[in-house]
This record gives structure tokens, C-alpha cells and sequence, in this order.
């Protein structure tokens, strides 16, 4: 086996690097993938444009201990290549999917399934290097098999799916629920396919008029409405005078979770999935009066989120309507320009071969 592999390495805002590094060595408790698909965020968008924010390229990160430029890449998938010495339930030539949390499993969140909130928390390619390369050593409780009969290109996705499923259970969804989803971009979708997943929902998706509400509506939305001036009535001819059970803010877009809470009913839940720009203003009074419940929710529960993503996307035609395409390594830069400049309406992805 070859002792160097090519990456992309972060060094700083703008500054992305095609190198020559030596091949990760895992240790016991992990196995070395061969990256077969990798893709990126809105998070590696933003360090990209105006980090590094999180990714510690000046600051040692307190727990995983990385300083300095890093490989990125935290959704992607692979084929093993090599275990750790006290790794039994993942083989040579397995194709797996990864997570992108590492945790202790001892912690108190730990204990109560919450992984993702994890006191020693570490996230494959924004604390540590990622995947955005030929190889990466991942902890093999990270990883999930890959149905014999899902493509990589379809596989590909699940990480960020993953997401998806459990900012859906962070909903509390029941049979039966009225939910307004704001936003159908990639994480919109995905928490639509995860609520489709969980329970039977009457599901309103709200965005600009155009391809996404299209797709939103063929991946099963119940209704679509787009923004108009008119968009709150036509949302009241769904919903109804009293509001939404639910209404989950996936859009992040300025006065959105404001906006959402108008929509939730007495007793309702705002579900927020989206990251603001800038500090939201939040009529509290409104929510306290009317005892509406605010959620939030962050990454995935490896063990519980990522395993479903992959069902759904051997089973729905997901995979086919959110990627746009298939990259290069060398075509990352560019593709990170076109995300922070919002002209990716779904998802793409590298191949670290070509």
C-alpha cells in the first residue's frame, strides 16, 4: 500500500491546499478508510470564506489536540482498507459510512444516548482531519455498512441525512401533526425526509417559488406554498386560524425564527435548525404567553441517526434529487465559492480518485 495520500488542507480563509500528506495510521480503536465520496457544508462554506471560526488552525483544539492547517471533509464514505488491533465488527473491504462525532461514551450525556453533546465531542474534519482525501483513520464506532445495492453517490449523503433524522426527532413529531418547514434547501429537505421517516405528518414546506419547492413535492410535502405577499394566508388555508403544531426553521435566513414562531399554534413547538447571521430578534413575551415550546438542535447521534439515512436512501429516490453532481479533489475550491455564494441547491460531492 502507498505510504502518502492526496488532500485538501485548510490553511485559512481563501487558502485551500491539493497536497501530498502521509497516510493516516489508526490507532486500535479505529480503521483506515479509503475515501470513495466526500462532501461539504455550509459550515466548510463559511470557514472557507471568513474562518477559520472553528476549524483550530490557530488555536489548538481543547480536546482533540489538532493545531494548524487540517484536512477537511466530515461527510463522506469509504472502503476499508485497514484495522485497528482491537476493531472485530467492521473487515477489510467493508463500504461503510461515517459519522462525524466522535465521543467518549462515558460522559453523562454519553450515558443518556445524547453523544452528540459529548463533554470530550470531536468532529471528523472541523477538529480534526476529515475526509476530504484519499484515505482518513476514523473510531470504527462511528461507522455504519452500506446496503450491497446503494451507490456511493447515494451513500454519500447519509452524514448530513443523518442530521436531517435527528433534528426530526428533536421535533417530537406525532401521527397526525400539521408541520410548517421553512427553507427547502439541503437541510430542509433532509429534515422532510426524516419527519416522512418517523411519522405520518401533514408537512407544509415554505420557500421561493422554483426548483426546490418542486423537489420538496416530489420527496412527498404534503403542500408547498411559496413566498409571496400573500404567503400567510395561503399557509392559514393548511394550518388553519390556530397554527401550525410545528413549524421547523431550516432556512437560518434573517427574521425567519420570528417568523416561525407567528405560525406555531398555543401549545406548539418552534423547532430552530438553521444557524441566523446575525442575532435573531424573538417576541418572548408571544412565546411565554402562549407556552410555545423552542427547540434547537445540533449534528447527528451516530448510533441512532445514521443507520435510518442510509434505509431511506436505498428506498427513496433522495439521492437522485439532491446531488448536483460529482467532483474532482482539485474542484473543491471552486465548488466551496459556488456554496458561499448560494448557487448549490443540493448536495455535492468529491471523489478523492480522479
Amino acid at each position: 500500500m502507498t505510504t502518502t495520500m492526496m488532500a485538501a488542507v485548510y490553511y485559512g480563509p481563501g487558502e485551500l491546499r491539493l497536497e501530498e500528506r502521509p497516510l493516516p495510521i489508526p490507532r486500535s480503536d479505529e480503521v483506515l478508510l479509503r475515501v470513495t465520496r466526500s462532501g461539504m457544508c455550509g459550515t466548510d462554506a463559511s470557514e472557507w470564506k471568513s474562518g477559520p471560526l472553528i476549524f483550530p488552525v490557530k488555536k489548538a483544539h481543547p480536546t482533540s489536540g489538532h493545531f494548524g492547517p487540517m484536512v477537511m471533509g466530515h461527510e463522506f464514505i469509504g472502503e476499508v482498507v485497514g484495522v485497528g488491533s482491537a476493531v472485530d465488527v467492521i473487515l477489510v473491504g467493508d463500504r461503510v459510512a461515517s459519522g462525524a462525532g466522535i465521543s467518549c461514551g462515558k460522559c453523562a450525556r454519553c450515558l443518556e444516548g445524547r453523544t452528540n453533546l459529548c463533554k470530550q465531542y470531536v468532529t471528523l474534519g472541523l477538529n480534526r482531519d476529515g475526509g476530504m482525501a484519499e484515505y482518513v483513520a476514523v473510531p470504527a464506532t462511528t461507522l455504519k455498512k452500506i446496503p450491497e445495492d446503494l451507490s456511493d453517490d447515494e451513500a454519500g449523503l447519509a452524514q448530513p441525512l443523518a442530521v436531517g433524522i435527528h433534528a426530526a426527532r428533536r421535533a417530537r413529531a406525532q401521527n397526525g401533526d400539521t408541520i410548517v418547514i421553512i427553507g427547502a434547501g439541503a437541510i430542509g429537505t433532509f429534515v422532510l425526509a426524516g419527519l416522512n421517516y418517523l411519522a405520518e405528518v401533514s408537512s407544509i414546506v415554505v420557500d421561493f417559488d422554483g426548483p426546490r419547492l418542486d423537489r420538496a413535492r416530489r420527496l412527498g410535502a404534503t403542500h408547498v406554498v411559496p413566498v409571496a405577499e400573500n404567503t400567510e394566508d395561503e399557509l392559514r388555508n393548511f394550518v388553519g386560524e390556530n397554527g401550525a403544531d410545528i413549524v421547523i426553521e431550516a432556512s437560518g435566513a434573517p427574521g425567519q425564527m420570528q417568523r416561525a414562531l407567528s405560525w406555531v399554534r398555543r401549545g406548539g413547538t418552534l423547532l430552530q435548525v438553521g444557524l441566523p447571521s446575525t442575532p435573531p430578534e424573538l417576541d418572548v413575551h408571544h412565546a411565554v404567553m402562549s407556552e410555545i415550546t423552542i427547540e434547537t438542535t445540533l449534528a447527528h447521534v451516530c448510533g441512532e441517526d445514521l443507520e435510518p439515512a442510509l434505509e431511506i436512501l436505498a428506498t427513496t429516490s433522495l439521492g437522485q434529487e439532491l446531488l448536483e453532481g460529482v467532483f474532482a479533489l482539485d474542484n473543491l475550491e471552486s465548488q466551496l465559492n459556488e456554496l458561499a455564494s448560494g448557487n448549490i441547491q443540493g448536495k455535492v460531492l468529491f471523489d478523492p480518485s480522479r
